[in-house]
């Protein structure tokens, strides 16, 4: 009996040891502090902010790591992100951003009194992946310093009141994937220069509708392969724009709806990657071609145009009611009536 006794203690002993020697040692556990450069430029910014309750965690006897609508490196301790969401927050968006080096993500999303132009000191910020400043209250020109930020991949100013027309720098981001600038009031044309996306490391997905833009669409665009999203509508171009399409082209979702267009779409030919297309209110001309029975089609939509002839049967073009072909010139057959 003894010699089990201490043959136990013994296995007790080393699986604790073992045990221990397992665990993390507190010092490789613990995460750095928040830097303390970056934690008086938040207070500065909060400050800016006019020190808002949605910021009331931003308390300088805190650790800034810990604070709400930021968030820091694991490794290094520097702010990463700022994420200020659907807050009571007024004022302008403080300069003070800028002096955050090591920013990869800003968002200021739904803050309805936050007003003025976007500060040109965000140029600094060399590792700006993201930068979301939607559904605000901002205005004055788009910049074109914008440009600069290199790393950006996705810039959403969607849902503000900025005004005059789209800067031409906007196409040397060679890493955007996503381009939002709808719902604004943004005039002008089109840049040329958008063209130049292709020389890139991708085409971005670009959305400019619900503001009024005119003038046709570059023929540079014709070269493009937007990687799954382009919505012009709602603007007053004019002209041409089948050389959007292609048998070859990538893109899933076309939106021209509510402009001015004018082309033959019985000449155009279609990807099979194509899965949602609204052509309504334009002056679009000739026939539907047999290729959209091809197409795995979600949503289409041809109404008020200028099309005649009958609509192709099979696919899913008669799965759209009638309102997806009514008001042009002379279409028939199902949804529609029959042809005389």
């Amino acid at each position: 009996m003894k010699n089990s006794s201490s043959y136990s203690s013994a296995a007790l002993l080393a699986f604790s040891c073992l045990l221990f020697l397992s665990l993390p040692s507190p010092s490789f556990c613990a995460h750095p502090k928040c830097n303390s450069h970056d934690k008086k430029v938040l207070l500065k910014i909060k400050a800016d902010l006019n020190n808002p309750y949605h910021l009331a965690s931003w308390d300088p006897k805190v650790d800034c790591c810990e604070w709400d609508a930021l968030e820091c490196d694991r490794n290094t301790g520097r702010v990463i992100a700022l994420t200020i969401f659907a807050g009571n927050i007024s004022g302008q968006i403080p300069p003070a951003v800028g002096d955050l080096p090591y920013l990869q993500n800003v968002d200021f999303h739904k803050l309805t009194n936050l007003t003025g132009e976007i500060p040109s000191t965000v140029t600094k910020l060399v590792h700006l992946t993201f930068l979301r400043l939607s559904w605000n209250h901002l205005s004055g020109p788009v910049p074109s310093f914008l440009g600069q930020i290199k790393a950006l991949t996705f810039l959403d100013l969607s849902f503000n009141n900025f005004t005059g027309s789209i800067p031409p720098s906007l196409s040397e981001l060679p890493n955007l994937l996503a381009l939002h600038l709808d719902r604004n009031r943004l005039t002008g044309n089109i840049p040329e220069s958008f063209g130049n996306f292709a020389f890139g490391n991708s085409v971005p997905d670009i959305y400019l509708s619900h503001n009024m833009l005119t003038g046709t669409i570059p023929r540079s665009f014709g070269g493009l392969n937007f990687s799954l999203r382009i919505d012009l509508s709602r603007n007053r171009l004019e002209g041409d724009a089948s050389f959007l399409f292609g048998k070859n082209k990538t893109v899933q979702f076309v939106d021209l709806s509510r402009n001015l267009f004018m082309f033959d779409l019985s000449k155009v030919e279609f990807s099979e990657n194509l899965i949602y297309l609204d052509l309504n209110h334009n002056k679009i001309f000739g026939s539907l071609p047999q290729s959209l029975t091809n197409l795995g089609l979600q949503f289409f939509n041809v109404s008020y145009n200028r099309l005649c002839g009958q609509i192709p049967q099979g696919g899913k073009l008669q799965s759209f009611d009638l309102y997806s072909y009514f008001h042009n010139r002379c279409l028939c057959g199902a949804p529609l009536p029959a042809c005389k």
